[in-house]
Order: C-alpha cells, then sequence, then structure tokens
C-alpha cells in the first residue's frame, strides 16, 4: 500500500475524541474490509452487557460481587444511594485527610510534617498507585512516595535504608482490601518492625485502606492508626486505581485527584457511546479481537513514547492477563484464553528489542503512545531547528513506519499531553477495552481463580515447612529430603521438602544445616 493509499485509510479510520484529548489510529491494523460490519452484531452485545455492568448486574458470579469501578468517577450511576453516598464521602475524605497531613495539621510522633509517603500493597494495591505516580510526579511534590510491594527481605531492607532518619517523617498506606494478603502483611510487619527501632509508635504514622470488619480494619481500630479508609467489595484490585487505593496516595503526593478523576469519566461517557466508529475502546478491542483471531495468539507490546508512561505497560499486564486469562469461558468451556502483554518506552525500546519486532517472529502486534506536547517549557535546539522533542518524534515515526514495511501491525494512541485528567482517561479507555473485549470472546473480565489457586499452593508450601522443621527439631542424625518426606507420610513430597530445606540453609539465622556431599538426593539436612 503507498503513502496515497495509507493516508486514505487513516483519515477513513482515525478516531478523534477532542473532548479528552486523544485520538486512535488503527490504520496500519490489517483488518478486511468486512470485518467490522461481520464483528457488529457482537460488538452491540458487548455494549448492552457494559450496561448491565454499570447497573449493577452481578458480573463475578464466584463471590457474589457486582463491578462498579465506573462508579467510582461518577457516584450519580451508582445502583443504589447507599453506594452513591459512601463513594462521594470517601472521595471527601480523601481529599480532608491529605490537607491536614500538608497543612501540618496531622504530624508524626515527634511533631514535624511528613515529607515521605510509604505505600504497602501488591498487585493492584500497588500497580495503579505507582503508575500514577511515577506518571505525574514533579519536582515540587509535597511527599515523596515510596512503595513495599513484595515480600522480598533483599527489596523491603532497601526501601528502608533510602528511608534513612526521614522514617519519622514518613506516612504508612497498608492497602489490602481484604486485611489478609500475605504480602502485604508481611510488609506491614516488617514496617512496625523498622519504626520500632527507630523508636516510633508505627500507629502514629499509618493509615489502612482496607474493607470495612476485616482483618487490616480491626487491627488499625484497635491501635488507634491516624485513619482508615474504605475500600469496596465492588471495586476489584486491577480495577482500584481510581478508588482510595490509587486516589489517597495520589492526593498525598500532592496530584490532582479530581482531574484525575474527571479525565476517567470523561473517557467514560465516549466509550459508553454504540456507535463502534467512534468509539476508541471499542475499536481497540475489535483491534485486540483482529489480531489474535480472539485466541490470544499474538502478544500486545505497549511502547510508550514518553518517559512518564514507562510504568504503563507493568499496570496493563495485571489489567489485561489478570482480567483475560481464563482457562474457562462463560459457558464452562475450556479456552485458554488470554493475552500477553509487555513493553519499555520509545525510543529505548529501539536499542532493546526492535530488532527482533522488525525482523524476528511475528507474533506480536504493538499500541504506540505519541504524546504531542513535549515539555511545558520551550525546548532548546540540538541540531539547527530540531529539538530534542523532535528526535523523540521521528524515532517514534521512523519505528511505525519500519515495522509496517515488515508487515507488522500496530495502532496509535495520540494524546495532547501528559497532566492528571490524561491518566485519567487513559486507565479508563483501557477499563472498558478490557470489559468489551472479554464480552467479544465470552470470558469473565472480573474474577481470577488462578489467582486463587496461587495463593492455595503457596500456604501448601508454608504449611510444609511446618512440618519439616518440626520434624528436624526432634532429630539428633542429618536427614535426606527423601528421609524426611517419608517421615512426614509424604514421600511425593521430596522434592518440595529439599527446595524448603536449601532455602533456610541459606540463610544462617533459620538453624538449618546442610552437608552438600553427593548427589542432591543425598544431601542430608539438621538443626
Amino acid at each position: 500500500m503507498n503513502n496515497t493509499d495509507l493516508w486514505k485509510r487513516y483519515s477513513s479510520f482515525l478516531c478523534h475524541c477532542p473532548a479528552i484529548g486523544l485520538s486512535l489510529d488503527i490504520s496500519r491494523m490489517k483488518f478486511a474490509d468486512g470485518f467490522f460490519a461481520g464483528m457488529e452484531p457482537a460488538m452491540q452485545r458487548a455494549f448492552q452487557e457494559m450496561v448491565a455492568l454499570e447497573g449493577g448486574s452481578i458480573a463475578n458470579p464466584d463471590e457474589g460481587r457486582m463491578v462498579g469501578h465506573y462508579w467510582l468517577r461518577n457516584p450519580s450511576l451508582a445502583p443504589t444511594a447507599g453506594i452513591r453516598t459512601e463513594t462521594e464521602a470517601a472521595i471527601e475524605q480523601v481529599s480532608s485527610f491529605s490537607q491536614r497531613i500538608h497543612s501540618g495539621a496531622i504530624t508524626g510522633q515527634n511533631g514535624r510534617n511528613f515529607t515521605g509517603l510509604l505505600v504497602i500493597g501488591i498487585g493492584g494495591s500497588a500497580l495503579g498507585p505507582q503508575f500514577v505516580a511515577d506518571a505525574l510526579s514533579t519536582a515540587g511534590d509535597k511527599l515523596k512516595t515510596h512503595f513495599l510491594d513484595n515480600t522480598d527481605p533483599d527489596g523491603i531492607d532497601r526501601v528502608f535504608a533510602e528511608l534513612g532518619e526521614e522514617i519519622s517523617r514518613t506516612l504508612v498506606i497498608v492497602i489490602s482490601k481484604s486485611g489478609s494478603t500475605k504480602e502485604t502483611r508481611n510488609g506491614m510487619l516488617e514496617a512496625q518492625a523498622a519504626y520500632r527501632l527507630a523508636g516510633l509508635e508505627f500507629a502514629r504514622h499509618a493509615v489502612a485502606v482496607t474493607g470495612e470488619g476485616s482483618e487490616l480494619d480491626r487491627l488499625a481500630q484497635a491501635e488507634g492508626w491516624l485513619e482508615r479508609f474504605p475500600m469496596w467489595d465492588w471495586v476489584g484490585g486491577r480495577t482500584s486505581v481510581t478508588s482510595t487505593v490509587g486516589l489517597l496516595p495520589a492526593a498525598l503526593q500532592g496530584l490532582d485527584i479530581r482531574s484525575l478523576l474527571d479525565g476517567a469519566r470523561e473517557c467514560d461517557i465516549i466509550t459508553r457511546g454504540t456507535d463502534t466508529a467512534r468509539n476508541p475502546a471499542a475499536l481497540m478491542a475489535l483491534m485486540w479481537h483482529h489480531a489474535t483471531n480472539g485466541r490470544g495468539e499474538k502478544d500486545l507490546v505497549m511502547l510508550p513514547y514518553k518517559d512518564r508512561l514507562l510504568l504503563f505497560s507493568r499496570y496493563l499486564q495485571q489489567l489485561i492477563m489478570e482480567s483475560i486469562g481464563k482457562e474457562l469461558d462463560r459457558d464452562g468451556v475450556m479456552v485458554n484464553q488470554g493475552l500477553t502483554v509487555y513493553g519499555n518506552k520509545g525510543s529505548t525500546d529501539q536499542h532493546a528489542y526492535v530488532q527482533q519486532l522488525r525482523e524476528g517472529v511475528a507474533n506480536f502486534f504493538v499500541t504506540f503512545i505519541e504524546v504531542l506536547k513535549d515539555r511545558d517549557s520551550g525546548s532548546m535546539q540540538v541540531e539547527e531547528g530540531i529539538t530534542s522533542g523532535d528526535f523523540l518524534f521521528g524515532f517514534f515515526q521512523g519505528t511505525r513506519r519500519a515495522l509496517y514495511d515488515k508487515g507488522r501491525e500496530s495502532m496509535t494512541i495520540t494524546v495532547d499531553r501528559i497532566d492528571a485528567f490524561m491518566i485519567g482517561a487513559l486507565i479508563a479507555l483501557f477499563e472498558r477495552t478490557v470489559g468489551l473485549y472479554a464480552s467479544l470472546i465470552n470470558i469473565n473480565a472480573y474474577h481470577q481463580p488462578g489467582v486463587e489457586a496461587g495463593k492455595k499452593a503457596a500456604g501448601t508450601v508454608i504449611s510444609l515447612q511446618s512440618e519439616v522443621m518440626q520434624l528436624l527439631s526432634g532429630q539428633s542424625r542429618g536427614m535426606t529430603a527423601d528421609e524426611i518426606a517419608v517421615a512426614l507420610k509424604r514421600p511425593d513430597e521430596a522434592e518440595a521438602v529439599f527446595a524448603i530445606l536449601r532455602h533456610m540453609a541459606a540463610n544462617p539465622d533459620r538453624g538449618v544445616n546442610v552437608l552438600a556431599e553427593g548427589s542432591v538426593a543425598g544431601w542430608k539436612f539438621s538443626l
């Protein structure tokens, strides 16, 4: 296809949304002429399912839950007056609390204003807030934000080493809807120990975001934490960034959460429309279906040409892959659906994996994000008449063209700028796309049975570790993994026993000794 034909295709299919400063170009996707007509009945059904979702239908039948992240930025849509009132009150609570922190009305134990923020959470309780914090950070942030988003002891140590003496001026947010997420609980316990070591009362520096009556809620109330913020069962973790989960850290950082919510709400309005050609979320869902044959046969590569969007692909990995990656469809048929997401940023990607994208296996399609505004101030010229931003634009256009020349498909999201409004709009755009695509392929985007299975499996390993240690404590000689497994009447678990003991032996404080001679089957462990 020559450049003239491409221009005609671009002009015909560009979805321009001036109300949110965003457009979607699908002209470099190679869908057939009859594709949209053939998919239109399914898309209209998807729109109707979205109406039911926003109306309060039970979208997560496994847990009997509604899914209401769209109500978070437009409480008037909530199906009950109670939900509307609670949502509005939570936003006011976030704003009021943040103002009191910033003004010094609430201080740490030493009476000094808070200057730092430590967010403890995992998955949806960290990825969304991390993305927003990084995308919108400035030198004038009111609080500098840090995250504990794993149960890695070394990672935890690094965070507290970075805080140093500033721990006394660091406010902690512990985020867990259920209040029983192990990684978050472990991070909280480690934080409590760090504050004690610094001679500080953790409760005088801590707030909770959790479900009413949860284990965490009860603990925060009993210990007198500074404040407790609500998290509702109708908000899933991966769609919680416009709830207190994301709004509280953002507001404390000093970001404009009202503008973030406005952007999400305005994008919701546009993507709620049933004219497919004018709905960027519907078009993107259809392009996912086209590119992957509705079966996840190709990966989605996110290439944002903006440093502030570096963490967007990480955020989208959970939003998309946890929502779409399902073994069974809604009829109980095994389908093993999914859509793999990865990405970096432009133009770094051109020095990393674009070589493979252009000339290697064609198992992907690309979504570029182009940001028109380079910076708030004017730019210096790095060559005559050329700025750094011009080079970034050139690299984006060059990569897009180079991929197309090799038959690789791509679409491009172009936004006017990056600010709180636009970040809200981008979040809402992909949330809606996920919901529509899930309807097109007949899977439930709002449950995650695989995640729960993984948590149960982890609990089994921890339980086995306790049994192993109890057995060894009563032994006067070293034992092999096979001998221990047989003694526990679990002969099939010898490998798991070995892995547990090898890990513990590598950490001297656990008190496990190993005589590592010969085959690993002959290694002897003792206390």
